[in-house]
């Protein structure tokens, strides 16, 4: 299950904060600022969907993320691979580097992270 933009917008804020109160949330968004009710309505569909829980104190919901960051974003990457890139890594990574405009020293940087890798493979 996906979160939708305005959804992953929110998530962001919580992952910033770890746990909030909807007050806390509302105040992490630029002005004009979401109705309350709103994020309330957002924060609903996202316990729905599993990625967000909550604590009740008293009338008030601390929320707190279900879901790290990186394994969000580490899913919606292997879906976009799988998706259009027909499951392959490789088409990917080709179609990144070329089309991403990556300097020199940032393809170096790359080159790195993946020699990294490799070393921890062969261990």
């Amino acid at each position: 299950m996906e979160l939708t933009k305005t959804e992953e917008q929110l998530m962001e804020y919580l992952w910033q904060q770890e746990t909030a109160f909807l007050k806390d949330l509302i105040e992490a968004f630029p002005d004009p600022k979401p109705a309350p009710t709103t994020v309330a309505t957002l924060l609903k569909r996202m316990s729905d969907k599993d990625f967000v829980g909550y604590r009740i104190y008293g009338n008030s919901r601390q929320y707190y993320p279900l879901i790290k960051k990186s394994d969000y974003f580490s899913k919606h990457v292997k879906g976009l691979i799988r998706n259009n890139f027909n499951d392959s890594a490789l088409q990917f990574a080709s179609f990144f580097t070329k089309t991403t405009n990556l300097s020199a020293e940032e393809l170096k940087e790359l080159r790195k992270l993946i020699d990294q890798q490799i070393q921890k493979k062969k261990k």
